[in-house]
């Protein structure tokens, strides 16, 4: 360890080229959201890998405690014992961020008084090392994860300067502090109080003596600025896509205001609504404008501006009242429900000047095209992402929890009622919904059930257990909604929950709510992200919205990360790694949190998912057709962020061949050869695993002709890759299909140019096929680009992405695919690409049950095919790769996760490494294999390598509690408890080594050993006790780990007599030291009437030839001591 710390110091402090252990390396901490960097995902990683830590920090919120809560959580379960001192400057500290540290029993909390106490350090002790994180956060969300904050980690060993005095002064400030508990804690919530209401009076105060304009924000401007545009083109319509509390209806009265119309109608589909739009533009316009409500009774016929329900409006007798050009702007509100006859009614009735249609999901599932009605004309976008980015919304701390197996049934999608609403599952809601608990304690929540009736018995739990709840459905009028609504935001609020299942998907404001509870499967993307949108309005005083949830064994779990992360790609490998990313890649202080259990639910639903049946291709393929007006090729579903297009090809061998299915007229364009290439090209040149044959393509599509040194020079300009002639020579035979052994004529090479067959140019002429056939090579160049690194490309592979067999081999110029024959690894051309599958299926042979795994970041141990020893060929190849073997290692967590494999870098082998060792077959015979340890070339990185290492962990559970019981099952005796034992009476001794070791007869403490009793009728008595027998060199009379009846040594003959044998000569390495069962033979010396042993010969029988006879020679100084004869194989 000390040499790897020095020379990671080295690179640290004193030149950077040096080679470095990411683990030691000094690291510059920061928060930077183009990068993908928060400060809080190092913290992370330094508290789920430490043994103890202790924080020292200035300041602490509910917001930064809630970004590692989940991590506490599990730091609890395991023990692991933390110690945070805060700060009381400034009363800054929240007394509710203290309260939600006590409840973790492992953590000590205090706080020093004195306000000249302004640390931030953060120390985690781990095996040999420490690391220590110094620098300007406080415990924060917005200092951990998007002020600009610098922050130095360092690792030092416990008897460094630096470690020493860290530690030194942690204590000496912390024995100084005062402890935290519920009596500080009311008097500082006292003091904390006093100085929140004083600063609400100043800003009350403030705001009373200020002229307040509401202005439009900086995303909201570029909105105004696109509809401008689109009007000074002539345009009449547009249609604006903003996600949930993001301002839609004030951006509508910024433009409605620019617009200047006479008459202006405002379409909803509830009162609500139209009673708060309403008031949004009364509050920019002030008096300037009358304005009026339109729905069912109330009818405002003569007002300037009309705010009106649809089901008022639609009626025959109502909307004859208004001439078709009566108003000259009208906005509808919640666009997507377009398509319905009544919103088709008024749009076919009137003729404004200007149409805006305003929705936040303008995606539909019926048929219908939203954006043709709105003449494809989108005047801006913004989604979930970019408005957390821009902090238009509230942020949120998503925690998905695993929910309860009810009498040993997990619960599913068609779960019976009876287990929805169980009593240990209500009691689940409860602890979860306070240990995440809210932002400032008083809790105003949504819970979303996926039944009416799960709904209304949940809140009657809820309510029987002192909770203030109501459940609300379809049944509810909408009086009674508002009334709940209006509980729920109560100063003194009136309700803690809200219960319900759909009814507030949209079109519902309550800004206050700061806690949402999830209770049904996730179906759809779109309405977990309405559901989500509920609460990430803004409110005074709400600093973050809680989400919690429960994750069952859906098989649409894989929406969960679709929804969050807003990857509408459907690409498996994208939904793995944003997994895998945590919360580092969602803008602002908002994070994503996932229990173990749950995490792996979600890895395994995305892995046996079906992503690209073809209800869901066609859906997505119109709604891209519809969004852009004509058919989408490509590279449209790729800058529109929609579903992956390779899925596509997968289903239908080419993307030409799906649109083909779906368009008829495009279907005899091309002929049999035309459609035969396309599809080669899809599935071997641009699948945007190696980017050099594209380019080859591309640049002769326009120059006909290119020389090598014009391709050298190109790929060196754009991507700084040296291109091998090696690799010249393979893209020419892949590009011809020679590689996989279907030979087209496609590009000729000779003196050094290439170029296009007459054959290929001739099927060019095409202009259907040429233009699906350049979209293609764009398509590929986009995706290789998109995921292309310099830093992490390595010989034509690039780290941490996906490569088939097939793959492989084609990047290591091998001349053909020889995918069949590569399992494990191969040798070939001076390359050894090695396979490994991480956690293989129980169902394998058992001799290739490997235990390949990392050591640490930056050592892999692996093992070869079965049969092989330190002199077979393969192995005498690899010890000698100074040769010149290049050694690539690819992985993947499971077989069920794909046919492809993770690039993790090239391996170097430890020279000392090759041990020849065994592994026992599917027959019980050991098989030869070599164990060789190899070091990472490129230190693998935190979140691939807590992918891949880490145990599924409830199949992990699942499988122990099944060995448990049935290896309970299997034995041959009960293990009584200490007070059911009768010595000798109702049960015998179970020995093990330990208690052999010592007077091997009956123990004056019964606590010393186990007691039990035979399954089997028997006649206990103090000459007998069990033993259990480990190995195989007995195996054709007792099989290896069998516990057996012994006998005290009653004296006599013991010839032909199995024993248990103490004595210093024997070295068993299979029952230890001084031990072992053999069949028993000696050889006596007589003289006269006296006789005594000379030797005992102890034998083995055991179909394993290697077993030998033990000879003990028998003298004053090493006794043969014979413990137990043995009686019989307990069963």
């Amino acid at each position: 360890m000390s040499s790897k710390l020095e020379q990671s110091l080295q690179s640290g402090f004193i030149d950077q080229k040096l080679p470095a252990f990411g683990e030691y390396l000094p690291q510059f901490l920061v928060n930077d959201k183009n990068e993908g960097k928060k400060i809080l995902t190092t913290i992370l990683q330094e508290l789920n890998n430490c043994e103890e830590f202790w924080f020292s920090v200035a300041f602490v919120t509910t917001n930064g405690v809630a970004t590692l809560i989940q991590s506490l959580i599990d730091l609890e379960k395991k023990g692991v014992k933390g110690k945070i001192l805060v700060s009381q400057y400034l009363n800054f500290t929240q007394p509710e961020a203290l309260r939600r540290l006590l409840q973790f029993k492992n953590l000590e909390v205090k706080i020093a008084i004195d306000n000249s106490f302004h640390s931030k350090g953060y120390l985690f002790k781990k095996k040999d090392v420490y690391d220590l994180i110094i620098g300007s956060s406080n415990l924060t969300a917005t200092a951990l994860c998007s002020n600009i904050e610098w922050n130095l980690k360092i690792t030092a060993t416990p008897v460094s300067h630096i470690i020493f005095n860290a530690i030194k002064e942690f204590t000496s400030e912390y024995e100084k502090a005062t402890a935290v508990d519920e009596v500080f804690l009311t008097q500082y919530e006292t003091l904390y109080k006093k100085q929140i209401d004083y600063s609400r009076l100043l800003k009350k105060e403030l705001v009373a003596t200020s002229v307040k304009e509401i202005k439009p924000n900086l995303m909201q401007i570029e909105a105004l600025k696109n509809i401008e545009h689109l009007r000074s083109q002539g345009k009449q319509k547009a249609l604006l896509i903003s996600a949930t509390g993001t301002g839609k209806t004030y951006l509508s009265a910024f433009d409605a205001k620019a617009f200047n119309p006479k008459k202006l109608l405002f379409v909803v589909h509830r009162l609500n609504i139209a009673n708060a739009s309403k008031l949004a533009y009364e509050t920019i316009f002030g008096g300037s404008k009358s304005m009026g409500i339109y729905s069912g009774s109330q009818k405002d016929l003569d007002a300037d501006f009309i705010f009106c329900t649809i089901q008022t409006l639609a009626k025959d007798e109502n909307l004859k009242q208004f001439a078709s050009d009566h108003f000259d702007y009208i906005i509808i509100d919640e666009t997507h429900r377009a398509g319905a006859d009544s919103y088709q009614k008024i749009l076919g009735h009137f003729n404004p000047k200007f149409l805006l249609g305003m929705t936040a999901t303008p995606e539909r599932t019926d048929g219908y095209d939203i954006f043709k009605s709105f003449d494809y004309n989108i005047a801006y976008e913004i989604r979930l992402h970019r408005a957390l980015e821009e902090d238009i919304l509230s942020p949120f701390h998503y925690y998905g929890v695993t929910d309860i197996s009810v009498d040993g049934i997990v619960l599913e999608e068609k779960s019976d009622f009876k287990l929805l609403a169980s009593q240990e599952r209500i009691e689940r809601i409860i602890e979860k919904s306070k240990v995440f608990g809210c932002d400032n304690g008083i809790v105003r929540g949504l819970i979303f059930c996926s039944k009416v009736e799960e709904s209304k018995a949940l809140s009657e739990a809820f309510n029987e257990r002192g909770f203030k709840t109501i459940a609300l459905s379809g049944e509810t009028n909408e009086s009674e909604r508002e009334a709940a609504i209006l509980k729920l935001e109560l100063d003194n609020k009136e309700l803690d929950y809200i219960f319900t299942v759909d009814i507030f998907n949209e079109g519902i404001d309550i800004p206050k709510v700061n806690q949402i509870i999830l209770l049904r499967p996730t179906q759809s993307a779109i309405i977990f992200v309405q559901q989500l949108g509920r609460g990430l309005r803004k409110a005074d005083d709400k600093h973050y919205l809680t989400v919690i949830d429960f994750i069952g064994n859906y098989s649409n779990n894989f929406l969960v990360p679709i929804a969050l992360y807003g990857d509408t790609s459907y690409n498996k490998d994208s939904l793995r790694k944003l997994m895998a990313s945590g919360s580092s890649l969602i803008p602002g202080t908002s994070t994503i949190n996932f229990d173990q259990i749950s995490r792996e639910k979600i890895f395994k639903a995305i892995d046996t998912a079906n992503l690209q049946q073809k209800k869901d291709l066609i859906n997505d393929y119109k709604l891209l057709k519809y969004r852009i007006g004509r058919i989408p090729m490509m590279v449209d579903f790729i800058e529109q962020n929609g579903r992956d297009p390779q899925l596509f090809v997968k289903y239908s061998r080419s993307y030409f061949n799906f649109v083909a299915s779906q368009e008829d007229d495009l279907k005899t364009k091309l002929s049999p050869s035309h459609i035969l290439l396309l599809e080669l090209f899809s599935n071997e040149i641009a699948n945007a695993k190696r980017i050099e044959e594209v380019v080859i393509v591309k640049l002769l599509i326009e120059k006909e002709t290119i020389s090598t040194s014009e391709l050298k020079q190109f790929i060196q300009d754009k991507y700084e890759i040296a291109l091998s002639d090696k690799t010249i020579i393979s893209c020419i035979q892949n590009l011809n299909f020679e590689f996989i052994a279907k030979p087209k004529n496609v590009v000729v090479f000779a003196n050094d140019r290439i170029e296009f067959h007459t054959e290929f140019s001739d099927l060019l002429k095409n202009a259907e096929f040429k233009t699906y056939f350049i979209d293609l090579l764009k398509y590929a160049e986009l995706k290789y680009d998109s995921h292309f690194s310099k830093g992490k490309y390595v010989d034509g592979f690039i780290l941490y992405q996906k490569y088939s067999r097939k793959d492989v081999c084609r990047l290591l110029n091998w001349d053909r695919n020889e995918e069949s024959t590569m399992f494990g690894y191969k040798l070939k051309h001076h390359t050894c690409p090695i396979f490994v599958n991480y956690h293989k299926e129980e169902n394998i042979a058992a001799s290739t049950k490997f235990d390949d795994r990392f050591i640490n970041k930056n050592k892999f141990q692996w093992f070869t095919k079965p049969r092989r020893y330190l002199d077979s060929q393969e192995v005498i190849a690899i010890n000698n790769y100074l040769n010149g073997l290049k050694l690539p290692l690819f992985i993947k967590k499971s077989n069920g996760e794909s046919d492809d494999f993770y690039y993790m870098g090239d391996v170097t082998p430890i020279e000392d490494s090759f041990k020849e060792t065994s592994l026992i077959d599917d027959h019980g015979k050991k098989v030869s294999v070599v164990k060789i340890d190899y070091s990472m070339n490129h230190p693998v990185e935190d979140a691939i390598y807590e992918y891949l290492t880490t145990t599924i962990e409830e199949e992990k559970e699942v499988k122990e509690k099944t060995e448990a019981k049935s290896s309970e099952e299997k034995m041959p005796f009960k293990i009584l408890s200490l007070d059911a034992v009768v010595p000798f009476t109702n049960c015998i001794p179970l020995y093990t080594l330990e208690a052999a070791a010592g007077d091997f007869k009956i123990h004056d403490k019964i606590e010393e050993v186990k007691w039990v009793t035979l399954n089997e009728e028997f006649k206990y008595s103090k000459d007998y006790f069990v033993f259990q027998v480990n190995g195989e060199s007995m195996n054709k009379i007792i099989p290896n780990g069998s516990y057996c009846l012994f006998k005290n040594d009653p004296g006599g003959s013991r010839n032909g007599k199995i024993v248990l044998v103490k004595s210093r000569e024997i070295n068993d390495t299979e029952m230890g030291y001084g031990y072992t069962v053999k069949l028993y033979e000696s050889v006596k010396k007589e003289s006269g009437e006296i006789w005594e042993h000379e030797t005992i010969i102890l034998k083995p029988r055991s179909t394993d030839p290697r077993y030998k006879d033990i000879v003990l020679t028998i003298d004053e100084e090493t006794p043969v001591e014979i413990r137990g004869i043995f009686v019989k194989v307990l069963k």
